[in-house]
């Protein structure tokens, strides 16, 4: 399955929901916003939330300064 992920064509291999995309890009332990076809996903809803191929991502990480 492929999604596209902050712009750029990423092949996952399987179906995936939101939380195990995240976790396999690494950002698990991470702030960070979901966007799936311009809708935010919230954060609890993650585990539940089904991709599908041809889906466009985008990851926002928050940063923090002052």
């Amino acid at each position: 399955m492929t999604l596209t992920v902050n712009g750029k064509p990423l092949d996952v291999g399987q179906k995936l929901n939101a939380a195990e995309l995240i976790w396999q890009l690494g950002y698990q332990n991470q702030r960070i916003a979901l966007e799936v076809n311009e809708v935010i996903i919230a954060k609890s809803q993650h585990s539940e939330f089904a991709l599908s191929a041809g889906d466009k991502v985008e990851i926002i990480k928050a940063v923090g300064g002052g």
